[in-house]
């Protein structure tokens, strides 16, 4: 496995940085990998590495570069939440979906790649991967605690390809109203599969954190492989 940053340009103009992970074993399949509200941190890194030890092109783009290049928090440090918080409050979705199919191109035409791409997001990354099943063409997509889907379920009949909703139990920023609202509205639609996991909160899956719980994140890890493998290869 090898590992470097790259810069794409962006469809508005301008460019910006992304991490990307290659396997050893080429051709492969690609994901674009999205970040939590924390950006391209340590955890974000270490997953890409992961995917990529997997086999899979791997690409992290930075979100954040219009407001702050290179944003990289912990969860745990109480005044780093914060400053995430506040990114998140000044983040621009639309913009940021757009740079995810930028990003979604480049690994596309990265030499070696299949062609085929999905999309893992955690958190606000969650929502982005919604958007990424609703907005582009991407080939399967995977949302870990994605907040606000239930305010945006009037795009669900733009989906495409299948898309897997992990939804935390105890999620503090997704409600029990919320995830109903969620399941109520995908019930039908055969390409969505939720799995929901009881006794956890948001970030369950993320590696490190007070908030990581290891039986549930390796369940939901072996959901997200088989599935990638599944729609990828």
């Amino acid at each position: 496995m090898t590992t470097q940053n790259v810069t794409i340009p962006a469809l508005s103009g301008g460019s910006f940085s992304a991490y990307l992970a290659a396997p050893s074993s080429q051709p492969c399949a690609g994901i674009v990998l999205i970040q939590e509200i924390l950006g391209v941190n340590n955890t974000m890194r270490q997953i890409a590495d992961d995917y990529a030890k997997a086999g899979y092109f791997v690409i992290v783009p930075d979100l954040y570069w219009r407001l702050e290049p290179n944003v990289q928090l912990d969860a745990d440090d109480k005044d780093q939440w914060a400053k995430a918080i506040e990114l998140l409050g000044a983040f621009d979705v639309d913009s940021g979906v757009k740079d995810l199919k930028a990003t979604l191109s480049f690994l596309r035409q990265y030499p070696s790649s299949t062609g085929k791409v999905g999309s893992v997001g955690f958190c606000m990354g969650g929502k982005l991967a919604y958007f990424m099943a609703t907005r582009t063409d991407a080939d399967a997509n995977v949302s870990y605690y994605g907040v606000d889907i239930d305010k945006n379920l009037a795009e669900a009949t733009k989906i495409q390809k299948p898309l897997i909703l992990h939804l935390s139990g105890n999620d503090e920023f997704v409600s029990p109203s919320a995830q109903a609202t969620i399941q109520q509205g995908l019930k039908d639609n055969p390409l969505v599969t939720i799995y929901r996991y009881e006794g956890v909160s948001h970030g369950f899956s993320r590696v490190g954190s007070s908030a990581y719980r290891k039986e549930a994140a390796e369940l939901a890890g072996d959901r997200t492989l088989a599935f990638l493998k599944q729609h990828l290869g």
